[in-house]
């Protein structure tokens, strides 16, 4: 009996097509395991500035395509670069827009799981725990692990993939992801085997 495969957005949290949070979510999807299916998200930058007088139902066709993906997935991985302290305006932008209706959006219950990935000798770490946080406020399920991946621009092989470490510790992150995803569904069962 075959199973559906686990289904992952991956979101780069920057717009630049050669950024490294875009090569190493596109490694990362290039060497997942068969029983998980990542597939990248590339509308950041189709994104209207979120403003609530925009905010309707049905809303503007960009941001009902990010929000149709995300209930479409079983989680969502973002990668964030950092920029000054902070995660980019672009995926709070995303973030902003997927969180609508507050209690009832896209990342309303939804699994994520954030890395930092940056040139830096941080690793992005400020911009992920930024970006955890405005995920927990937004009512997601935020794997708690914290993956910060530094001089990133170091890490790439001359195929310009990702290391295997570095890509193992991504997948981590991915089973820590399908393990939040689990819990959920488990509670979801219990929550409608009481009612």
């Amino acid at each position: 009996m075959s199973r559906d495969p686990f289904r992952v957005l991956a979101i780069p949290g920057s717009l630049r097509s050669g950024s490294l949070n875009r090569r190493l979510l596109e490694t990362v999807a290039e060497l997942a395991p068969q029983d998980v299916e990542i597939v990248l998200y590339d509308g950041l930058g189709g994104l209207p500035h979120f403003d609530a007088d925009l905010d309707t139902r049905p809303g503007p066709e960009a941001v009902e395509d990010l929000r149709a993906r995300m209930f479409a997935a079983d989680g969502v991985l973002i990668a964030t670069p950092e920029y000054n302290s902070s995660i980019p305006g672009v995926l709070k932008n995303a973030l902003d827009w997927a969180s609508r209706p507050l209690g009832t959006g896209a990342l309303a219950g939804r699994p994520v799981a954030v890395a930092g990935v940056s040139p830096s000798a941080f690793g992005a770490v400020w911009a992920a725990a930024e970006a955890r946080k405005v995920l927990a406020a937004s009512g997601a399920r935020v794997v708690e692990t914290e993956l910060g991946i530094k001089k990133a621009d170091t890490l790439l092989g001359d195929d310009d993939r990702f290391d295997e470490v570095t890509v193992a510790a991504v997948l981590v992150l991915v089973d820590e992801l399908r393990e939040v995803a689990a819990a959920a569904a488990a509670e979801a069962e219990a929550e409608a085997a009481l009612a």
